[in-house]
């Protein structure tokens, strides 16, 4: 199974045998409407390889979270291509994490349905935990919707349809998921939703699927979610229930509609107050029936939101909104036409290519919450900025993560040539979502005179004299470095971004 930890990772890898014991495939299954028992022994499905990170040529990064970054990765020898999902040990076991990354493994593996995110295999190195997920090359729901404004209905509602069959599989085997959100909604290839991100799921006590021992009995509110989502009873530490997952679809499909989360405002105690006040807007353009879903989703009793009740999801799925819809055929439908990123052909490597921090953190309207109620380095911003996507096999190196603070992630990382009078030396050049700028000696691992970071473009500032060359601009220093990757304006970007977020 996988281990956690770095230098206690055998320590931790026989707790967690201990915990867990492997047997061999059995054709037992969730299916059937027949309840599987909790028991201390665990049968995945997914197995458990010995591949190392060489073993893929790595491309583009879906993601990046506070111990976690997802990344398309292919499969030298078959070609198969896999969202690898790379996990950092040593944050993980500093951080307690280790609960919420063997919940994910262990439900994904059980779970089957078109609409949720598949598991293929796992495996581990020294510094990292890896999963691969099914790859979804359409890209985040949250990406459609910045990239088109918002959706049209027909699109909203095509959507829709697909997270609420999902969900309703979900809550028929008795788990909450706690953090749907368009970033945890992904896009096959062809347009068609798969929920991810099953970290932060909890089990009922009646669940069919076999989860960790005690798991179901845990603090019964725990503070998990990601804050523009939170439903009123969260923030009034009620137990978790299936209603907290129809808020969230709710304010989803608000988002899919407008553009933005229902409750967003200038801080995270600004959201929580406009939530507990159900201060809710509408913009004039949703049509009655779209209003008249989010309106009943978003009821402050939880009971009372459309899914909850006794007859389960047929309320739901029966609303007027959903008028024209073939549950039994979605999947079937064809999807609306994805929005491509501006320059889809761009080579990953060697050009200007746009991201966003969205999927950094930053901003307080989306950030997401630990389960101690604080703030983590998993959350989303609507703030859109230009900042560069890493592209170098050390972005995915939890090696760096021993230069960095608890919860500061990565925003883009290069091997750099540092041009001296005398002589040139290379460096890793780390910038982070703190914000901050590391110069690291990769041969020594040792951090070098850091640069001083500021928000103001006087005493922060980047010039490129050409894709390979750019200098770092402070009062005290001027800092010159070559990129052989061409990454110059990328680095610029990268650095304007988060001092203008």
């Amino acid at each position: 199974m996988m281990a956690v930890g770095g230098g206690g990772g055998e320590e931790m890898e026989r707790d967690f045998e201990a915990k867990l014991r492997l047997q061999q495939p059995s054709p037992a299954g969730i299916g059937g409407g027949k309840t599987v028992q909790r028991t201390n022994s665990i049968t995945f499905r997914a197995p458990q390889e010995h591949f190392t990170i060489d073993d893929f040529e790595l491309g583009k990064i879906f993601g990046v979270g506070s111990y976690s970054k997802v990344v398309r990765a292919k499969k030298k020898d078959t070609g198969n291509v896999y969202a690898l999902k790379i996990m950092d040990k040593k944050f993980i076991a500093k951080e307690n994490k280790v609960s919420y990354v063997k919940m994910e493994r262990i439900v994904l593996d059980q779970l089957d349905h078109p609409g949720i995110i598949g598991l293929c295999f796992t495996f581990q190195d020294a510094y990292s935990l890896y999963m691969a997920l099914e790859c979804c090359e359409g890209g985040e729901l949250f990406d459609q919707i910045t990239r088109k404004g918002h959706l049209t209905e027909d699109e909203a509602r095509f959507y829709f349809a697909e997270v609420v069959d999902a969900l309703e599989y979900i809550h028929g085997v008795g788990l909450i998921h706690r953090d749907i959100k368009p970033e945890n909604l992904l896009l096959t290839s062809d347009g068609h939703i798969k929920i991810a991100d099953f970290g932060s799921v909890k089990p009922t006590r009646d669940s069919q699927i076999i989860v960790l021992p005690n798991s179901a009995n845990e603090k019964a509110c725990t503070f998990v979610g990601t804050a523009a989502y939170v439903p009123p009873e969260v923030l009034n530490s009620s137990p978790a229930t299936f209603g907290n997952d129809l808020w969230a679809l709710g304010c989803t499909l608000y988002q899919m509609l407008s553009g933005s989360s229902p409750f967003k405002d200038a801080s995270e105690w600004l959201i929580f107050q406009r939530i507990i006040a159900r201060d809710l807007r509408f913009p004039e353009y949703f049509s009655h029936e779209a209003k008249d879903l989010i309106d009943k989703l978003l009821d402050i009793e939880p009971s009372r939101r459309p899914g909850a009740g006794p007859d389960g999801y047929i309320s739901l799925k029966k609303h007027p909104f959903f008028k024209g819809i073939d549950w039994k055929n979605l999947r079937k439908a064809p999807a609306p036409r994805l929005a491509l990123e501006q320059d889809t052909t761009a080579d990953y490597d060697s050009q200007d290519t746009s991201w966003n921090l969205t999927h950094i953190g930053g901003s307080p309207a989306h950030q997401h919450l630990t389960p101690d109620g604080n703030a983590g380095a998993t959350s989303s911003s609507e703030t859109q900025s230009h900042i560069s996507k890493m592209a170098s096999i050390d972005s995915f190196d939890s090696k760096w993560q021993d230069f960095l603070e608890p919860g500061e992630a990565i925003v883009m990382i290069s091997r750099l040539k540092k041009i001296q009078k005398l002589t040139n030396k290379k460096v890793q050049l780390i910038l982070t979502d703190k914000p901050k700028l590391l110069c690291v000696d990769p041969s020594k691992m040792t951090a070098k005179a850091n640069i001083i970071w500021s928000d103001n473009p006087s005493d922060l500032n980047v010039q490129v004299a050409n894709p390979s060359h750019f200098k770092i601009c402070t009062p005290k220093k001027v800092t010159s470095f070559e990129d052989a990757k061409q990454r110059a304006w990328q680095w610029k970007k990268a650095i304007e971004g988060l001092q203008h977020r």
